[in-house]
Order: C-alpha cells, then sequence, then structure tokens
C-alpha cells in the first residue's frame, strides 16, 4: 500500500491543516474510518503511529468510544496486560455498562479473562474501538495467543487497531484472506512534502523548495527525523544549509540529532535528560534525585511543551516519560559519557522506589545496579504483598532475572524458587530449593536470619500442603504463630523487635485451618479459620479473605448444611465484588455449597454448584478439597439415578485420597459410600470380601455399619440390618459431626424394621429420622435409601413432619432414571467427567475457524494431540461434532455466547 493520497478535490494537493503541532491526515483518518474489524498499524520506531492514532480519535469525536492502551515495555505478564485490557475497556461509554471490574489476584487466568471479557461484550450494540499500542512489547507468547482468540471470536462491533513496530504474529493471515484486516505501514505514514511544509511552518521554519526536497528525500517522511529536524532547526540563521547537511543511516541521523537536540537545551535540561534516562517513568523528585539539582518538575513541564519527546502520563503533569527511541539514544549518550555514574543512579533510583512503596520498580533498578544484595532483599519482603495482590507473576520474573549463583548463595531466593517450582508441580526441585535454603541459613546475617527461617517454614507450609501432609501444614503453621522465643519456635520476626507480618499471619491462621478442617480438629480450624479471615478482612487482603470463607463454608457444613451454604455464598460475593469467579479457591465455595445442595435434595442447584467447581478447583493444589469434589459428584450422581456414574466419582476420590500422606477426614465416610453403591449395583460378594479384609476399628465404625446394614438389607436379611445399626442407634458407637448419618442410620433402622413387620418400630424409626433431618431439610438419605411407599404410610398415620414428607416425595418422583447402556449420561450433569485443564484450552478455540493442525501451532503441541483433545472434549459432553461442542459448552457456561452479528 503506498502513502496515502491527501489531494483535494480536482486532484491538487490541498493545504494540510496543523493543530497543536500536528498535521491532520484526512486520507489515514479515512482509511482508519473504513477500516475492518481489525487494522494492524505496523512500521518503525518514530513513524508516527501514536501520534496518528491519537489525532484521529480527537479528530472523529470517539474519546468516549475508543478505549486506548500503550503496552508497557518488556510486558511480560498476562495478568497485568488483561487487567489493562479490561480497564481501558471499562472507560469508554459502552464498556463502562458491560465490561465487568475485575482485581489482580493470584494466579488469574488470563484465558478465564477473555471468555469472561467475551461474554461481556456478548451484548454489545454500539461499535467501539480497543486501540493497543506498542504491541510489539507484549513479550508474553501466552498472553499474545489469548488476544489472538480475543480478535478471532470477538463481536463484530468491536474494532481493533493494534500498533506495533514489527508484523504481529496473531494469525492476521486469516482475516486479510475473508477482508476484515486493514494494514497502515511504514509507506503509508510517510510525510508529504506538503505535510512537511506545514509541520515546519507550524513551527516557525521556513526552507526553500530544495532544502525541503533534500530533506524529505533523505528521511523519507520518517516521522520522528522529521520532528528532529524542526527541533534543531528551530532559531538557526541558516537552515537551508543545516537541511543541505543532514543525511546517514537511521542510526547515525538519530545520534547526531540527539547531539544537536541536547545541545540547543541548557546544561541542566541536559544533563536531567540523561541522568534520568535510565528510568521507564520519572517525576520531578526522581529527577532532583538523580541530577542532584531542584526545579526537576518545571525543566520536565518544559520540556514536554516544547516537543522535546516528553510526554506527562497523568492529567497533573508530574509524571513523564520519554519516546522510546530518545530515551534509547539518551542512554547510549550517557553509557558513553558517563559510564561510572550509571550502577549510582539505578542504586538510587532503587532506594527511592522502595521507600515510595514500588517494590517492583525497586527490585529492577537494584538488578541493574547488580546490587544483588540489595535487590534480594527488596524481593524477599515484599514476595508475599505482591503474590496476594496479584502480581505473581511479575515477583516469578523479578526472580528469574537473578544469575543462579546469587541465587544458590542466598537462602532467601532459594526458599523464594522453591515457591516457584511448587507453583509449577515440580515438588522435587522444590525440595532441592528447599534443601539449598536451609544450608544456607547459616550464612545470613544475624538480623536477618530470623526472617530468612519464616520465609523457609512458609515454603514448607506450601509443600506439605500440595502433598497433602495436613499435619506438617499444621506444624509449620503453628512454628509461625508461637511467639518469638517459645520453644520450637521458627521465631517469626521480620527484624529486631518486630511481629510476624500481619499478612503472613493471616496466611498461617487460614492454612492452619484448612489443615485442620481436613484433619477432623474441627474446634480448632473454627477458631484459627475465624482469627485469619477477621484480620485478612482488617488488613484488606480480600483474597485471603475468600480463601478463609471457602475453607470455612466446608467446615461448617459438617454441623450445618444451611449455614455451610451461607458462607460459600459469602465468599463467592465477596470474590466476585473482585472479579475473581473463575479462581480455584472460589471452586472450594461452590464445592461446599454443591454438596449442602446435595443433601437437600436440591439436585439443580447441587448440579450447577459442582460443575462451576469442577471448572474451577485445581486438584494439585487443593488435593484434599479435590477429593471432596469428587466425593460430592458422585453423591449427587447416585441419587440422580446413575450409580455407575457414582462408583466412577468415588473411586476417582479414593485415588486422590491415597496420594494424600495423611488419611483426610471423610476417607471412611467415602469407602462407606463406596460399598453402598457396589451395593446398589448388586456386587455383594465384593462387598463381603471388602469388609472381610477391613480392619475391625473402622469395620465397627458407624459410617460402616450404615453400609453393613444396606448390604443386608439387599441380601433380603433385615433382621441382620437392625443387629448392624443397633450400636449407632443406641449410641455406643458415635458419629462426630455426621448428622447426615445419624438420619440414614434411623432411616435404614425403619426400613428394616418395615420388612420385619414391626410397624410400631418402623414408625419410631422413620420420626426419629425425620426429627433429625427437619431443621436442615436433609432430604438425602431419603433419596439414597428410597421407600416412598413407607413414607406415604407414615404420613396417612399423622407426623409431626407433614411438610417435610411431601418434599421427600416431590423429589423421589422427579429423579432421572438411570441411563440405558451406552446412553451418554448427561442430561442432567452437562459433563460425563470434568475436562482436563488441557481440554478447555483446546475448547476455547473451537468457536473458532482454525482447523486441527492451526490449533496445534497456536497451542505448541501435536496435530495428534489436539485431535485427542477434541474427541475427549466431545466425548465428556456428549456429542459427536465440533459445533455441537461449541453449542454445548456455551450452554453450560464453559464458552461465552456467540457474538451478535449485524
Amino acid at each position: 500500500m503506498g502513502s496515502t493520497d491527501q489531494s483535494g478535490p480536482a486532484g491538487t494537493p490541498s493545504a494540510p491543516v496543523v493543530r497543536g503541532g500536528v498535521v491532520v491526515r484526512p486520507g489515514l483518518f479515512g482509511l482508519l474510518a473504513g477500516a475492518g474489524r481489525v487494522t494492524e498499524v505496523s512500521a518503525p520506531a518514530g513513524s508516527g503511529k501514536t501520534v496518528l492514532l491519537r489525532s484521529w480519535i480527537g479528530e472523529a469525536g470517539l474519546a468516549e468510544r475508543a478505549a486506548w492502551l500503550p503496552v508497557q515495555g518488556e510486558e511480560r505478564d498476562p495478568q497485568r496486560f488483561w487487567l489493562s485490557v479490561l480497564g481501558a475497556l471499562r472507560e469508554t461509554a459502552a464498556g463502562s455498562k458491560l465490561v465487568r471490574p475485575l482485581t489482580a489476584a493470584p494466579d488469574l487466568d488470563g484465558w478465564a479473562v477473555v471468555e469472561r471479557l467475551l461474554t461481556d461484550l456478548g451484548r454489545l450494540e454500539d461499535r467501539i474501538w480497543l486501540v493497543i499500542d506498542d504491541v510489539h512489547e507484549l513479550h508474553s507468547d501466552e498472553a499474545q495467543r489469548q488476544l489472538e482468540l480475543l480478535v478471532m471470536r470477538a463481536p463484530t462491533e468491536l474494532r481493533f487497531v493494534l500498533a506495533t513496530r514489527h508484523d504481529l504474529r496473531l494469525g492476521l493471515h486469516r482475516l486479510r484472506l475473508e477482508g476484515e484486516l486493514t494494514e497502515i505501514r511504514a509507506a503509508d505514514l510517510r510525510f508529504t512534502p506538503h505535510e512537511e511544509r506545514a509541520l515546519y511552518r507550524a513551527a516557525g521554519i521556513h526552507l526553500s523548495d530544495s532544502a525541503l526536497g533534500m530533506l524529505h528525500d533523505r528521511t523519507e517522511g520518517w516521522a520522528a527525523g522529521l520532528r528532529l529536524a524542526a527541533l534543531s532547526l528551530a532559531g538557526r540563521p541558516d537552515p537551508d544549509r543545516f537541511a543541505a547537511e543532514f543525511s546517514g543511516s537511521e542510526r547515525t541521523v538519530a545520534e547526531y540529532l540527539l547531539a544537536e537536540v541536547l545541545e540547543q537545551q541548557s546544561e541542566p535540561a541536559r544533563r536531567l535528560l540523561l541522568r534520568t534516562s535510565v528510568l521507564d517513568r520519572v517525576n520531578g523528585e526522581l529527577a532532583d534525585l538523580l541530577t542532584g539539582g531542584s526545579g526537576g518538575e518545571r525543566v520536565l513541564q518544559q520540556l514536554e511543551q516544547a516537543g522535546a519527546f516528553v510526554t506527562a502520563l497523568d492529567a497533573r503533569r508530574s509524571w513523564f516519560r520519554y519516546h522510546r527511541m530518545f530515551a534509547d539514544l539518551l542512554q547510549l549518550e550517557l553509557r558513553g559519557t558517563e559510564p561510572a555514574e550509571l550502577p549510582g543512579l539505578h542504586a538510587a533510583a532503587a532506594r527511592w522506589y522502595a521507600d515510595h512503596g514500588d517494590p517492583v520498580e525497586a527490585v529492577r533498578h537494584a538488578q541493574a545496579a547488580e546490587d544483588w544484595g540489595l535487590a534480594a532483599r527488596l524481593l524477599s519482603d515484599h514476595w508475599v504483598g505482591l503474590g496476594l495482590g496479584g502480581l505473581g507473576a511479575t515477583a516469578y520474573e523479578l526472580l528469574a532475572r537473578f544469575p543462579a549463583h546469587v541465587i544458590a548463595a542466598d537462602a532467601e531466593l532459594a526458599a523464594r524458587m522453591a515457591g516457584v517450582e511448587l507453583f509449577h508441580g515440580s515438588l522435587a526441585e522444590a525440595e532441592r530449593y528447599l534443601t539449598m535454603a536451609a544450608q544456607g541459613l547459616a550464612s545470613v546475617p544475624a538480623g536477618r536470619r530470623e526472617r530468612s527461617q519464616v520465609i523457609l517454614a512458609v515454603v514448607r507450609m506450601r509443600l506439605a500442603r500440595q502433598r497433602g501432609d495436613l499435619p506438617a501444614v499444621a506444624e509449620q503453621a503453628q512454628r509461625l504463630l508461637a511467639p518469638a522465643g517459645a520453644a520450637g519456635s521458627t521465631r517469626p520476626v521480620w527484624g529486631a523487635g518486630q511481629a510476624v507480618g500481619e499478612d503472613l499471619r493471616a496466611l498461617a491462621l487460614i492454612n492452619l485451618g484448612i489443615a485442620e478442617v481436613w484433619t477432623a480438629r474441627f474446634d480448632d480450624a473454627d477458631r484459627h479459620l475465624e482469627q485469619g479471615i477477621a484480620l485478612a478482612h482488617r488488613i484488606g487482603r480480600p483474597f485471603l479473605e475468600v480463601t478463609g470463607l471457602a475453607h470455612w463454608a466446608q467446615l461448617l457444613s459438617w454441623r450445618s448444611f444451611p449455614l455451610g451454604a451461607e458462607r460459600s455464598r459469602q465468599a463467592i460475593q465477596l470474590a466476585g465484588r473482585h472479579g475473581w469467579t473463575d479462581e480455584p479457591v472460589v471452586g472450594v465455595a461452590h464445592l461446599a455449597l454443591g454438596v449442602a445442595m446435595v443433601t437437600q435434595g436440591r439436585l439443580e442447584e447441587a448440579e450447577q454448584a459442582l460443575g462451576q467447581a469442577e471448572r474451577t478447583l485445581r486438584t494439585e493444589v487443593e488435593p484434599a478439597a479435590g477429593m471432596r469434589l469428587h466425593y460430592g459428584r458422585g453423591m449427587l450422581e447416585f441419587v440422580s439415578g446413575r450409580p455407575d456414574a457414582a462408583l466412577d466419582a468415588f473411586r476417582t476420590a479414593e485415588r486422590l485420597a491415597g496420594r494424600l500422606v495423611t488419611e483426610h477426614t471423610l476417607a471412611r465416610r467415602l469407602r462407606s459410600h463406596l460399598l453402598q453403591t457396589l451395593v446398589r449395583l448388586g456386587e455383594t460378594q465384593r462387598v463381603e470380601q471388602d469388609l472381610a479384609e477391613m480392619g475391625r476399628p473402622e469395620r465397627d465404625s458407624g459410617e460402616m455399619r450404615n453400609a453393613i446394614a444396606a448390604l443386608r438389607l439387599a441380601q433380603d436379611d433385615p433382621k441382620a440390618a437392625t443387629v448392624a445399626l443397633a450400636p449407632v442407634l443406641d449410641g455406643s458407637v458415635s458419629l462426630t459431626n455426621a448428622h447426615l448419618w445419624e438420619v440414614q442410620a434411623f432411616w435404614l433402622e425403619a426400613i428394616a424394621r418395615d420388612a420385619l413387620a414391626e410397624v410400631g418400630a418402623a414408625r419410631r424409626a422413620v420420626e426419629r429420622a425425620l426429627n433429625l433431618a427437619q431443621p436442615e431439610d436433609l432430604l438425602y438419605p431419603f433419596l439414597f435409601d428410597p421407600a416412598p411407599g413407607l413414607l406415604e404410610r407414615h404420613r396417612r398415620h399423622g407426623t409431626a413432619h407433614a411438610a417435610l414428607i411431601p418434599e421427600i416425595l416431590n423429589a423421589l418422583a422427579g429423579r432421572q432414571p438411570t441411563a440405558p447402556p451406552g446412553h451418554e449420561r448427561r442430561t442432567e450433569r452437562g459433563l460425563t467427567e470434568p475436562l482436563s485443564q488441557s481440554e478447555i484450552r483446546v475448547l476455547h478455540y473451537l468457536p473458532t475457524k482454525l482447523s486441527a493442525p492451526e490449533i496445534a501451532d497456536q497451542l505448541y503441541l501435536s496435530v495428534n494431540t489436539v485431535k485427542t483433545h477434541m474427541r475427549h472434549v466431545y466425548d465428556k459432553l456428549g456429542v459427536h461434532r465440533r459445533h455441537e461442542a461449541v453449542e454445548q459448552a456455551r450452554a453450560l457456561g464453559l464458552l461465552a455466547q456467540a457474538a451478535r452479528r449485524p
């Protein structure tokens, strides 16, 4: 595409208009206005991309319809990028109504953010533009693939304008073939001689035609070169002579002009520009610090007004940045003139940022100064805060910049690396770094040794939690919380006389409470979770608060399912206010809610809650909760009339429980339900064998006695069933926090007595079961062992529970029958089993027009692997074709709804 024609009506060049020092370019404005769904503005640095787009938005009156997003330099954090995208879209009139707010959180999933954004914009009716400047700075491959997915699936009314220094690898060739891509390249952005003359005249520079022609030939209309030339020509007595001498390659020209521009500035301005070029952004205070002078803000404002490649970043004009190329050249000049000053400048900047609450920039400058000790201390001191503030990816990036020998010699950095390996699931590597950290403790200065021990305790707590070694979690948390100087304490202090930070205290309390939940230390868990949640709320750590509430809901469910459901909803609502609805920890809350709904016979609500938990919960991070998830799924499948599916879910839960170092609180109850499911499937001999191989204490437990009673009833031996149940009913075998099991015990007793024609005993047992079930509306035992005739007779003879019995009977009548062999079991539950993370990633691409090989290219997988994932997705959704999978996934909320097309 050649240079865009700016001619007047009869082909005669019209006089270009200059506003605010910017040449108005109607030809390019028209190209942008009539562009397809995606416009790519691709040209080298200094070609005028940003100025063009900003002036077009202003001239076209699109201020409220264009979302402007400049990508930060070398952006590698997908979370920060997507939060910026959402923030920019919310600044538009339409986006402010449709795009929900989202708060940073640890492990925020960019793929989930894209789906969320597609859902929000599905109702978009008015056209808006998402203008992303400096897309080439987006160095995260994952974020690029996510952006490509958004571009491919976005509604027609969302237009993209992407400005970059080089062509993007976003699959734009497909849009080109479909006629939906508009491209503006360097040739289109080149200034014409008429535009150049208008630019120089606006700057008060008058050149002869020959001088203008020479400048045009040598700059080839390059915007930055022309701007630099205009700055250098200003005030010269013989501008034509300067223009004639202006020549050389782009780098040579840029360096020459830099010297010419700098020489035109005052000495304080030159010193400020050079010494602050080490910063990505600068304010007056920083400028004064690095120059040793004063009045830096005033100088910066003057430079901006003069158009000296200094741009204000805020409305108050207190923060500024330099044009990228200008900053690069300033740094080149600084390295050539004052190389010895660089470490000191970076070190001073690091201290300033540390003192002003910007640990990320502080660490970066300490690393640039190669002050590894300062960088390590700063990163370690702020590690927890960065993680809890949703900047985990940034913290990992900073850690990765340390040389290997520095990490090996620093106990705290080694411990942090162990945490990174845990995040990636590399438990063996985590152990290696923990060993390295422990060995390095002796070399830690005395003033920080106690803090290093705290860091080790935190990482060990995480390792123990991922292994399911719950007593070890409790041990590390207790050591963190023990008073300094107590026997066996890690002395959790930050420094002389300072108690452990409140972030870590809240984290330790909540982790300790979680460990106690899954090891049946319910009273302790209740106390610690309540304390941790209250502290998290007080110090403004909502993510920790959600984490505590989600696990507290699980604990409270064992005492009262309605109370647990209430706490679950509280956690879900709090997460929703921060945009964390798809975070794994929220899956724990959905899990507790789903199980509560199962126990109350509210099966549709249970399916919805458990389905959300299955989509978000990460079993590798929450193995104990993962076991509970499959257990809850099995419970729902059983009372939905699908015992085969229930058995599969129970066995998956059993396998997960087997991976835990400590026996899960629910392990015995899970085995009882598994045996009862086998009984329902007619495998009574298998159950007899399993019971015979079981240890006496477990076989005599209340949960197993319920299973034995179910077995004897299936064997038509109700008398033996009553014998098995007797110790449970008379209280000689206790069931702690197991009201659901007590209801089942009395209900099984009623069924057995009814079979023995012991009418009075049967009625008493039914009434006792209903008495226990009534306060929480526990329908589950009556659905698990259905006997509607017995309930009908009991109601006719009179009962205090005339309202509860119809609820049970209605639930029994509405239950779906077992699916016939070979039929996909998906009418009620949606998925035959949860999708894996890899399958979910492939699912995201199914609504696009990409073929399997193209999807493989996007995900860096083999074609066969992608096809295998697609087959698994189809099977789990119960469909046979790609379009059916997309429709079903949308119906289940796994994909955003299709965007409206005009």
